[in-house]
Order: structure tokens, then C-alpha cells, then sequence
């Protein structure tokens, strides 16, 4: 009989964060079952990265549109010490889905230790650079946000801050092209790696 693993769907949140659906999961040493089972876990730990990115990202998109527009207030002190403290939030939330996606690596390597056939291996390999690639975007993000608390205009960081972003871009493209062949793989193997509806 053909063993189905229930394979996460995956859903750009932002251009870059992933979503999984849950599987079903069974307890017992079956390796498909805990190949499961270690994708409910990979899922649970990335639903809250998703969530803590938007919020990071939100935070970021008000200071941001805050800054251009010239605030709200006539104190430009005011205004500054306000948008600088929700690019902070934005910085220690995005810290905490940082640190949240990097609980997904264990699950994700656990699978490929498993007595499970090839292609299964090779998706939790993919979705583990992809992840990896990620989190590396994600602490150049956090380097930008560092940088702006410091020059909220960008005044005397224009190049760097410019390098930067590049690099962000260039992470969640990368983090991207590997989710996307893991979706192939997964698209060319259904029996193998069967997407939960």
C-alpha cells in the first residue's frame, strides 16, 4: 500500500513567510506517521512566524507612512521619539518571528532522518534551505530596523541601508525559489506527498 504524507501547503504571506496546514498525525514509529507528526510541529511553530511577521511588518508599514507624511503633531521631537519607538516594536517583533521560525528547523530535519522514501526527504530538505534562507532575510530586516532607530531619515546610512535591502530582497527570493521547488517536487509526487484540503 502507497504511504500518503500530508504535505503543508504553502502560502506566501508578504512575499515570504510560509503557511502550513496541519496534518493528521498518528503516535506510534511508523515513519510516515512521524513524518506527520513532525509537520503539525513544523506547522504550529510557522502559523505563529506568520502571524508575528505581519504584526512586525504592520508596525513598520504605520512608523513608515508616519515619517513621509510628517506625523500627526506639531512637535517634530514628539513625532521622531514615536516613530522611532514603533520601529523599535518592529524590530523586537520581527526578533521574536525570527527566533520563532527557527523553531521549525528541528521538525524539518527530523523528517529527513527518516526511513521515508526520497522524494519526502528531498521535499523537508528543500523547505529547510528555504527556511534557513528566510531567517537570514529576516536578520538583515532586523539589521534595518536597528539602522533606522539610529537615522530615522537615512541621512548618514542612504548606501548602506541600500545594500542592505538588497539583501533582503535577494534572502526572501532565495527562501522563495526553494519553497517553489518544494511545491514542484510535491505537485510531481502526489502519491507521495499528499496536500491536505
Amino acid at each position: 500500500m502507497m504511504r500518503i504524507l500530508v504535505r503543508p501547503v504553502l502560502l506566501v504571506v508578504i512575499t515570504l513567510a510560509l503557511s502550513f496546514a496541519t496534518g493528521c498525525s498518528g503516535l506510534s514509529g511508523d515513519p510516515y506517521e512521524q513524518a506527520n507528526d513532525y509537520v503539525v510541529e513544523a506547522n504550529e511553530t510557522i502559523q505563529e512566524h506568520n502571524r508575528l511577521f505581519e504584526e512586525a511588518r504592520g508596525t513598520y508599514e504605520e512608523a513608515r507612512a508616519a515619517v513621509e507624511s510628517g506625523g500627526s503633531s506639531s512637535d517634530d521631537d514628539t513625532i521622531q521619539e514615536e516613530d522611532i519607538e514603533e520601529i523599535a516594536q518592529a524590530r523586537e517583533t520581527m526578533q521574536e518571528a525570527r527566533d520563532t521560525l527557527d523553531g521549525a528547523r528541528e521538525p524539518l530535519s527530523e523528517i529527513q532522518d527518516l526511513n521515508v522514501e526520497e522524494e519526502i526527504t528531498q521535499y523537508a530538505v528543500l523547505l529547510a534551505e528555504g527556511v534557513d534562507a528566510q531567517i537570514a532575510a529576516e536578520n538583515r530586516e532586523i539589521t534595518f530596523y536597528e539602522t533606522l532607530e539610529q537615522d530615522l531619515t537615512l541621512e548618514d546610512n542612504r548606501e548602506d541601508t541600500e545594500e542592505i535591502l538588497t539583501e533582503i530582497g535577494d534572502g526572501y527570493k532565495e527562501a522563495q525559489n526553494s519553497y517553489d521547488r518544494a511545491r514542484e517536487l510535491a505537485e510531481a509526487n502526489p502519491n507521495l506527498l499528499g496536500e491536505e484540503s
